[in-house]
């Protein structure tokens, strides 16, 4: 089988630029910083050479080698200021993060899963670095999410006016991920100092790049984004790659935009240590990738130009083998993580978490309904945090959101720190991810809950495992405000609840009032964790006279976990939350004319869960409904339910009754829409067989 890839594509390189021109005399590189590129791409392939060999003791279980990816690694690392810049790595990077400090030591750590790793903490499969020194986020394993967070890393880097700038790479097949591309869209649109590094080593796992891409290249597929800076190079030639990269960072210091690099290297070992490549690669074609070994082409330059010689070199490797096998025996030795320690860091630890002095005041303003309660609730955590910043679809005036929510934010804090995104629901989370990590506050609007599924990989995977991942390194405080539920003749795509699916991520918190002074006191309390929120804002809800309240002041906070008893009862308890609150106080009131007494819970937080005041509840009445909108089967309340019957089975006087909408799309049709979601109707029914039971 014959591997054409290669060939097909250096036809495609674009003539040698003026920046290279002085490539002859290494581009004011000395001899000693060419000696440490050396050193850098020699220990990092004898560092996959030591974790071969452990894997086939038994001490370690798994790589993901960089072996050819090394020189356009380390080339970009030296262009760049480690510690200033930032750098979103993929699981080949280890050269670039040798080059910008990270210790050999600290990588063995990660790839043994020990309790001294300071990239995750034993948490995560070995090849997935980071480090809040080096300002390297902890990696993870989904292709192509690193994308976005580069970017919004970029967007902050100018929001603050600095001149740092950003690396962010992965192989050519991730950039198959839509993400990708909306990251570059972002990039170029906004003219970001971020370096795209595509390390085109042909394969993704066994599918070869010819049927990644749209003519064999994202170099090619990318040539249609105006302002973005392109360049297609052999990144096994370090001096080759040296050059590019430092163009590359001069652009994007000076604010002449964001760049693509797209290096052609070699993939010189299996995909994973769990991949053979002999099975889908033909040896003339490994072999050919051998010739083209950049520790090779490295040393070769350093010979001819008298820098290293023979002699020298086999002793550098010698060493720097022994030192390795040394410290690699010394880290295999060292604590694994203690399983007491599993759930720490899901949240920021008390400590860490924002001091807020909670409800101080009693809300005693105006009466106003919940979408201007929000509002306000931005004005003022807008004042009070100058990191603090908002953006969605459609939400800059004059529109001002679709429901009006944010009016009036852009027009008094500029469109710096308020501004419209993309129609891209992934695009707006996952940059938000790299604004949280460099350090702003990213309040952000996905316009219906029904929308944000295009953003759940950067939610499930990135946003709400960043602290827990990186063993409390790194955080991503960040909020997403989104409208949801039913009522409202929306149809399917526009009627949706979802917190039990994203209650299922743990590490967020999720607030749901039903009233505007909550909404106002939970949103402020959200502007201020140390933690990713998703606020959900039920849309029937907005200007509902009901849900109208005197209005907090600008020091009201409401914590996060404690629900509250809206109505007092003694025979029965409802546990609801969102719009389903008036509906149970209406059934309440009608089932006080026939004298039974009901109590209504409010819990206004899914995440944390107050389950201690529902406990009470249900120790007082002995009977109890929960009340939700969402589908019955697999809604939140199935796990109220199962909560109260495994911790508070014996204060039950009757089973724990669950009323809630059908497992079925919400229809459109008023008729249908009825028959779909809970009615007041439904409520008292189950009140009274509950009474009689």
């Amino acid at each position: 089988m014959e591997d054409t890839t290669q060939k097909k594509e250096n036809k495609k390189k674009p003539a040698v630029k003026s920046y290279m021109k002085d490539k002859d005399i290494f581009f004011g590189l000395s001899e000693v910083q060419l000696l440490d590129a050396y050193k850098f791409m020699l220990t990092t392939r004898l560092m996959d050479d030591r974790t071969e060999n452990l894997i086939k003791q038994g001490k370690a279980t798994f790589l993901i080698s960089g072996s050819g990816h090394e020189a356009i690694q380390i080339a970009a690392a030296m262009a760049m200021k480690p510690g200033k810049d930032w750098f979103f790595t993929y699981y080949r990077d280890d050269a670039l993060a040798i080059t910008i400090g990270l210790s050999p030591e600290e990588i063995f750590r990660q790839r043994f899963g020990k309790a001294t790793d300071s990239c995750t903490g034993g948490r995560q499969m070995p090849s997935h670095l980071g480090s809040k020194t080096l300002r390297m986020p902890t990696a993870s394993s989904p292709t192509g999410t690193q994308y976005l967070q580069a970017v919004g890393a970029a967007m902050s880097c100018v929001m603050r006016k600095t001149d740092e700038i950003v690396y962010v790479s992965g192989g050519e097949g991730s950039t198959s991920e839509g993400e990708y591309f909306e990251a570059i869209n972002w990039a170029t649109r906004e003219q970001l100092p971020v370096i795209f590094v595509i390390q085109n080593n042909r394969f993704a796992i066994s599918v070869p790049v010819e049927d990644q891409a749209a003519g064999g290249s994202i170099y090619t597929a990318c040539s249609g984004f105006a302002g973005l800076n392109k360049f297609h190079i052999d990144g096994t030639d370090f001096l080759e790659s040296y050059g590019t990269a430092r163009e590359a960072v001069r652009l994007a210091r000076e604010g002449k935009g964001p760049a693509l690099i797209y290096a052609d290297v070699v993939r010189l070992r299996s995909h994973s240590a769990s991949d053979a490549q002999e099975k889908y690669r033909s040896k003339e074609s490994i072999d050919e990738d051998v010739k083209q070994d950049p520790l090779i082409k490295l040393e070769k330059l350093l010979i001819e130009n008298k820098i290293l010689n023979t002699e020298k070199a086999d002793s550098m490797r010698k060493e720097i083998a022994a030192e390795l096998m040394a410290t690699a025996d010394r880290v295999y030795t060292e604590p694994n993580p203690d399983p007491s320690t599993v759930s720490l860091y899901m949240y920021a630890p008390e400590e860490e978490q924002a001091v807020i002095e909670y409800e101080k005041t009693v809300p005693a303003g105006v009466p106003i309904v919940m979408v201007d309660a929000v509002n306000h609730a931005l004005h003022e955590e807008m004042e009070k945090n100058p990191l603090m910043i908002i953006y969605g679809q459609d939400i800059a005036d004059g529109k001002g959101g679709v429901f009006t929510a944010t009016k009036g934010l852009s027009t008094k804090f500029g469109n710096d720190r308020v501004f419209n995104s993309p129609l891209a629901e992934a695009s707006i989370i996952g940059t938000a991810v790299g604004a949280a990590l460099t350090g702003l506050k990213p309040v952000v609007e996905i316009q219906f809950a029904d929308y944000i599924f295009p953003a759940m990989m950067q939610i499930r995977e990135e946003v709400v495992m960043y602290r827990y991942r990186s063993n409390n390194a790194w955080t991503c405080p960040m909020v997403i405000r989104t409208a949801c539920g039913g009522y409202i003749g929306g149809g399917h795509y526009h009627s949706q609840n979802i917190e039990a699916l994203f209650a299922k991520c743990p590490g967020m918190y999720i607030a749901y009032p039903s009233n505007s002074a909550d909404a106002k006191g939970l949103l402020k309390t959200a502007c201020r964790l140390n933690d990713p929120v998703l606020f959900l804002e039920h849309k029937f809800l907005y200007r509902q006279g009901y849900a109208r309240s005197a209005e907090p002041d600008a020091d009201y906070y409401i914590p996060f976990g404690k629900a509250k008893v809206v109505k007092a009862g003694d025979d029965m308890t409802i546990i609801t939350y969102g719009a389903m609150v008036e509906k149970a106080l209406r059934a309440g009131k009608e089932m006080e004319k026939r004298s039974v007494s009901v109590e209504v819970v409010d819990l206004r937080t899914i995440v944390p869960l107050d389950m201690e005041t529902v406990f009470n509840s249900v120790r007082k009445t002995g009977k109890v409904i929960v009340l939700y909108e969402d589908s019955r089967f697999m809604g939140f309340g199935a796990e109220i339910a199962a909560q109260i019957s495994e911790e508070a089975f014996q204060y039950l006087d009757a089973p724990v009754r669950r009323v809630a909408g059908l497992n079925v799309h919400v229809p459109f049709h008023p008729n249908l829409e009825k028959a779909a979601l809970p009615q007041d109707s439904w409520i008292l029914t189950a009140c009274e067989e509950l009474a009689a039971y």
